[in-house]
């Protein structure tokens, strides 16, 4: 089974919320998925603050590139901006 790191739509029309989910990468995109490692708020918070736009489990991003997930284009770079690529580059070179 290939695992990704990708985005499950949420909210209402016009005003998205997603999941930072790891799921099978033959499912749907609001299909069934493994866990959820986060959330992503790209409207409705201040911008000023991208701190607060997403809600990252390191801990859980860490553990599921480990074991081999490929994060989607987006995810990878909301990873970068809340340090679990770094990490993850760190325990791999640890090894």
């Amino acid at each position: 089974m290939a695992v990704k790191l990708r985005l499950v739509r949420m909210g209402k029309k016009k005003q998205p919320t997603y999941r930072v989910v790891a799921a099978d990468s033959r499912r749907a995109r609001n299909g069934a998925f493994l866990e959820i490692v986060g959330t992503y708020q790209p409207r409705g918070i201040s911008q000023a603050e991208p701190e607060t736009v997403f809600n990252i489990d390191n801990d859980k991003c860490v553990r599921w590139l480990q074991n081999g997930a490929q994060p989607t284009e987006r995810v990878a770079k909301i990873l970068k901006a809340s340090g679990a690529l770094d990490a993850f580059e760190a325990a791999k070179a640890a090894k």
